[in-house]
């Protein structure tokens, strides 16, 4: 079986963080280990608190599982603080892991801060050029380039200004584009340029799609996939748990989706068709 880790801040209310990485893997069917960089106190409706851990820490966390697991793929996600990042940048360094996932975490779908304002510099400059793929959603995107991100052919801007930054692909997640009924995603590794659509799933149930869709992508890198069909691939899966997301009940706030679709219900990912179009730049 391959193996993932996620390196990323615990949401106690299990709907995104480690929790929904490691739920997400094993749905895509890969074995999930954890490195913590922050416990949150949180759930449907919000943050409550913020504990970090210790930088050192964290390096011993990831030490151990690849002194003796492995990990055929690394997924971030929340790195709090700019130590945080520089201490997980070297960690990947030494273990030559070139089939690292970063999911730019800066903030949680209540508003919350998961990513001070100085770690964002660091994270630009320590941990893209490091990044076999970035998936930031348009607001992160923003917040990376300096762009503002209001149509598809700015999320194209957006996804070359982040390949100018170092990461060798990304995707740019617009399923929070105000005038689109679609959810649709840019995916480019500077050679393809690729559109990935389907339609927004009307819930509100949305808490951690982020964290859901790159451990999915994650997942399906180790698995061996090539890029563009593992993001077609994450997107099904990911609309797919956003559909059955209402049945599953969960808080007052923004729930989470359904991870486990079909373990119960004989649902599948592979019933969503994602449009994928090849564009032209």
């Amino acid at each position: 079986m391959k193996k993932a880790l996620t390196i990323a801040g615990s949401d106690s209310g299990g709907g995104a963080g480690i929790q929904a990485d490691l739920k997400t893997f094993s749905a895509r069917g890969v074995f999930g280990m954890s490195a913590l960089t922050a416990l949150t106190a949180q759930n449907t409706v919000g943050v409550q608190g913020v504990l970090e851990i210790e930088p050192s820490f964290v390096a011993q966390q990831i030490d151990s599982v690849m002194t003796d697991i492995g990990a055929d793929v690394w997924k971030t996600g929340m790195l709090s603080n700019s130590s945080i990042v520089a201490t997980v940048a070297e960690r990947a360094r030494h273990y030559k892991m070139e089939q690292l996932v970063v999911d730019p975490v800066m903030v949680a779908k209540g508003g919350d801060p998961l990513l001070k304002q100085e770690a964002r510099e660091a994270l630009v400059q320590e941990l893209l050029p490091l990044a076999r793929v970035i998936t930031p959603n348009h607001h992160e995107a923003e917040v990376l380039t300096g762009l503002t991100i209001q149509t598809v052919d700015d999320m194209k801007k957006a996804a070359e200004a982040l390949l100018s930054l170092g990461a060798k692909a990304v995707v740019v997640k617009g399923g929070h584009l105000p005038e689109h009924s679609d959810a649709i995603d840019i995916f480019t590794d500077g050679t393809q340029w690729v559109s990935l659509r389907v339609a927004r799933v009307p819930t509100t149930n949305s808490h951690g799609t982020g964290c859901c869709f790159a451990s999915a992508l994650a997942a399906e890198i180790a698995k061996g996939n090539e890029l563009a069909k593992a993001v077609a691939t994450a997107k099904a899966y990911l609309t797919a748990a956003l559909q059955r997301a209402d049945r599953l009940e969960v808080g007052a706030g923004h729930g989470p989706p359904d991870h486990f679709l079909g373990l119960y219900t004989g649902d599948s990912w592979e019933s969503v068709q994602v449009e994928v179009k090849q564009l032209h730049h």
